[in-house]
């Protein structure tokens, strides 16, 4: 097998393990578990803290002291064992603890994987530019497939008999209801990605230098250096307030489209029965615009790239505001299509933009500095705020007003837009942009 070949099998198999439950994850807090909204936005903050500092911290211990490939291994071993556990837990905050020991080892994989990526490709000689992205993609359709299997094998409502028996046989072996088949799925195959990851291309520390001048360098905490340049700093700033537009989507999606039931008109459409699915043609959407990277970015430049993304997310959550399953179904499906575009022009160009823009001996740490704002602060912004807000304004005896929920959230974006569109200065310089080579 080819080293790309290689590389699309670790990005397929690193969405795989993480899309087999985040979408549902809240209609499994709040239609199995009846968490309330305060308690589901604590667990699901969990993403949050695990990102404030796991990813940076495993990004240092890559750059001075382990080889990235064991390092990454290892973490998705742990990260699969934890998942045996979670469906053994019902308290929510019990099930908190748990879920932040599993993001503490999973995080920091996210950006490990690019940093892995990075360094095997450049090492072969390839163009990071051209070819990261083909190989990226392959981590969407992992994702997607997951979520597939979640909807065929893990949903009550699952409308694929064969899917439902199976996953009943799946839920009478363990013991536990079938929406937690998802959680063993994702478990078994972190493992073996663990495994699999000992046997790929040896990436060893690149910052071997043992005589350190300073504690800073000592600890490999030389990237957040980078806060002392005005365009990182707001970079980073920016990255907070769109990981929290990621995780709004994350954490109500699925659970959206399933609250259709409780409209007598609705409670039978396409819309809640394939729920799942439906959700997923946002990462469908991903697979293509991840393809459109390198064109946009040496066209428009980075700051007209991340600015899409922002418009993208004012589209998404407003056309899921006025959208329902029969006249307005194609708001819905419009609005899965377009997270492609909100989705890839910011995480994954900002990605490529940290690696252009950074030094070789600090990129992991700074990959893992842009998961800590994206993932970390971001997450909790998202999941923390929208919980309490949800529940004090947007909820009366139970029933979510998901139009107004949604709308707030486009409000939201489209502030966020107008001050990036302001307060950004970058000048584009298509040269640089493709010269991210050996």
């Amino acid at each position: 097998m080819g080293i790309k070949n290689r590389l699309v099998a670790m990005s397929f198999f690193q969405f795989f393990v993480w899309g087999a439950w985040l979408t549902t994850l809240g209609t499994y807090g709040f239609d199995f578990k009846k968490w309330s909204g305060a308690d589901f936005g604590i667990v699901f903050s969990t993403l949050g803290f695990a990102s404030i500092f796991m990813p940076t911290i495993m990004g240092i211990v890559a750059d001075r002291w382990i080889n990235a490939e064991k390092l990454y291994g290892t973490l998705h071993i742990l990260y699969g064992l934890v998942l045996l556990i979670l469906p053994q837990i019902d308290n929510a905050n019990v099930f908190f603890w748990a879920l932040l020991l599993g993001m503490c080892f999973y995080m920091p994989t996210i950006s490990l994987s690019n940093s892995l990526s990075y360094a095997i490709l450049k090492d072969k000689g390839y163009n990071v530019i051209k070819v990261f992205p083909g190989i990226r993609v392959w981590g969407t359709v992992g994702f997607i497939v997951a979520m597939w299997m979640t909807n065929l094998f893990s949903d009550e409502h699952s409308p694929w008999f064969a899917g439902k028996e199976f996953g009943n046989m799946i839920s009478n072996i363990t013991g536990k209801s079938i929406m937690t088949n998802q959680f063993y799925f994702a478990s078994v195959f972190a493992v073996l990605l663990g495994i699999y990851a000992f046997f790929l291309p040896a990436c060893p520390p690149k910052n071997e230098s043992r005589d350190a001048t300073s504690f800073i360098e000592t600890l490999g905490l030389n990237a957040f250096r980078l806060f002392a340049q005005y365009k990182m700093a707001l970079f980073f700033i920016f990255s907070v307030f769109l990981g929290a537009a990621l995780q709004l989507t994350n954490m109500y999606g699925d659970t959206y489209l399933k609250d259709f039931q409780n409209i007598p008109e609705y409670a039978d459409s396409f819309v809640v029965k394939y729920s799942t699915m439906i959700i997923s043609i946002s990462q469908i959407s991903e697979t293509l615009f991840i393809l459109t990277i390198p064109f946009f970015l040496r066209k428009f430049g980075i700051k007209n790239v991340i600015l899409f993304s922002m418009i993208a997310w004012v589209l998404r959550f407003g056309l899921f505001s006025f959208g329902n399953p029969e006249s307005g179904i194609w708001m819905i499906i419009l609005s899965n299509i377009v997270y492609g575009m909100a989705f890839d022009f910011f995480n994954i160009s900002g990605s490529l933009f940290i690696e252009t823009t950074t030094d070789s001996k600090i990129r992991a740490s700074a990959q893992g500095l842009f998961m800590m704002m994206t993932n970390g602060f971001g997450a909790m912004l998202g999941s923390g705020l929208s919980g309490i807000v949800i529940d004090k304004y947007y909820t009366t005896d139970g029933i979510k007003d998901w139009s107004g929920i949604w709308f707030a959230f486009a409000v939201y974006a489209l502030v966020i837009a107008i001050a990036f569109a302001i307060l950004f200065k970058h000048k584009h310089d298509p040269k640089a942009v493709g010269s991210v080579s050996h």
